[in-house]
C-alpha cells in the first residue's frame, strides 16, 4: 500500500484529503505545518508528499528546500497544493523541483489520476539501471521536458519583421527566447564584416542560452529572416530552473550538446566541403527550420551560412536549377529534389 504524507495547516482541508486517500486505497499520513511535515517525511519515507503552500512555522517552499537537501528524501514526488493560482508562484514551485501544482478547490478525480501519474513514473525511474540506456530512459521519464515546455508559456510574445535585430553581439542577455513562428540566423561578424551565419532556429526551438549560462556577454548578432512571433523569457526564471531543478539541467545539457554538435558540423562542412555542397546543405539547414513551402531567403543570407562568396553561391544556385534540384520564382527557392542535394558528394 502507498504511503502518502499530506501536510496541509486547514483542518477540514487536511481531513477532507486524508479521507479521499484512504477510501482509494492509499496509507495517510498528516502534518498541520510544514516542520512537523519534515520530521514526518523523515521518520515515515512516504511514496508521495502532498503539501499545502501558504503555512505558519515553515511555508510549502520551505519544505521543498529542505527535502531537496537530504538524498534519501529528495526523489520522492512533491505535488503542491495552494489557493494561490498567481503563475509566479507556480513557476518559483516547478523551479524548486516540484511534480505538480494543484489549485483549491480541487477536483477529487484529477486529484487522483495526478497522484497515480506521478506514483507510476517513480516506480519506473527506482528501476533503471546505470547503463547509457538505463541514464537515457531516466532522463526521457524525468519532469525536464515537462518544465522545459512550461517555461515557454504565458509569457510576453513579440513580434518581429524581417530583418529585425533581436540581439546585437556585445550585448549582455536578459532573456531566452522561444519561436512560435518563423525563422531566426544568428551570425558572427569577422574584421572586415563578412557574416559567418553559425546557428538558425525554427518554431520550437530556444536560444540565446549559451550567455545565460556563462555570465557573458553575446559573441553573435540574432537577426530575423522570416517574420517571427518569440516568447521572451526571463533570464532570472530560467537560471532558477536551471540551478534549482536537476531534471531541468539534464534536459537542457543535451540541448547545449546538440548544440555543441550542431556547430562543429557546421565547422567541417565549411572546411572540408566542396561549394556545390555547402550550397545545399545551407539549403537544407534553411528548410529544415521554416515552415515554409519556398524559401525567401536573401543571397547574401544563404552565401554567409555556406560559408561562400555571394556571386559563386548565385552560379551555384543556377546550376542546381537547371539540373533539377529547385526551382527558383520571383526570386523564393522552392525545393525539387531534397534527396538529391543530400547525396551531392563533398
Amino acid at each position: 500500500m502507498k504511503k502518502i504524507l499530506v501536510i496541509e495547516d486547514t483542518q477540514e482541508v487536511r481531513e477532507n484529503l486524508a479521507e479521499i486517500l484512504e477510501l482509494s486505497g492509499y496509507n495517510v499520513l498528516t502534518a498541520e505545518n510544514g516542520k512537523i511535515g519534515v520530521r514526518s517525511a523523515e521518520e515515515n519515507r512516504p511514496d508521495l508528499i502532498i503539501c499545502d503552500v501558504m503555512m505558519p512555522e515553515l511555508d510549502g517552499f520551505g519544505v521543498l528546500k529542505i527535502l531537496n537537501n537530504s538524498p534519501e528524501l529528495m526523489d520522492i514526488p512533491f505535488m503542491f497544493l495552494t489557493a494561490k493560482v498567481e503563475k509566479q508562484d507556480f513557476r518559483k514551485g516547478m523551479g524548486l523541483g516540484a511534480d505538480d501544482y494543484i489549485t483549491k478547490p480541487f477536483d477529487d478525480v484529477e486529484l487522483l489520476e495526478s497522484i497515480e501519474i506521478r506514483l507510476a513514473k517513480a516506480d519506473r525511474l527506482k528501476v533503471v539501471d546505470n547503463s547509457d540506456e538505463g541514464i537515457r530512459l531516466l532522463i526521457n521519464e524525468a519532469k525536464g521536458e515537462e518544465a522545459l515546455s512550461k517555461l515557454s508559456e504565458d509569457r510576453e510574445v513579440r513580434s518581429f519583421q524581417k530583418k529585425n535585430t533581436i540581439y546585437n553581439s556585445g550585448n549582455y542577455p536578459s532573456w531566452l527566447y522561444f519561436i512560435i513562428k518563423g525563422q531566426v540566423k544568428c551570425f558572427e561578424t569577422n574584421e572586415i564584416g563578412k557574416e559567418l551565419i553559425t546557428q538558425l532556429y525554427g518554431p520550437g526551438d530556444f536560444f540565446g542560452f549559451v550567455p545565460l549560462i556563462t555570465g557573458n556577454k553575446y559573441d553573435d548578432t540574432a537577426m530575423v529572416i522570416e517574420d517571427a512571433e518569440i516568447r521572451l523569457i526571463p533570464k532570472e526564471d530560467f537560471k532558477m530552473l536551471l540551478f534549482n531543478n536537476r531534471d531541468f539541467a539534464a534536459k537542457f545539457i543535451s540541448m547545449l550538446a546538440k548544440h555543441a554538435d550542431h556547430t562543429e558540423r557546421q565547422l567541417i562542412n565549411l572546411a572540408y566541403s566542396s561549394v556545390r555542397k555547402k550550397v545545399a546543405h545551407a539549403l537544407l539547414e534553411l528548410q529544415k527550420n521554416t515552415s515554409m513551402d519556398v524559401l525567401d531567403v536573401k543571397r547574401e543570407d544563404l552565401a554567409s551560412l555556406a560559408g561562400t562568396a555571394k556571386e559563386t553561391t548565385i552560379r551555384t544556385i543556377s546550376d542546381f536549377k537547371s539540373e533539377g534540384l529547385i526551382q527558383v520564382k520571383s526570386g523564393k527557392i522552392e525545393i525539387l529534389n531534397m534527396k538529391g542535394l543530400e547525396c551531392i558528394p563533398q
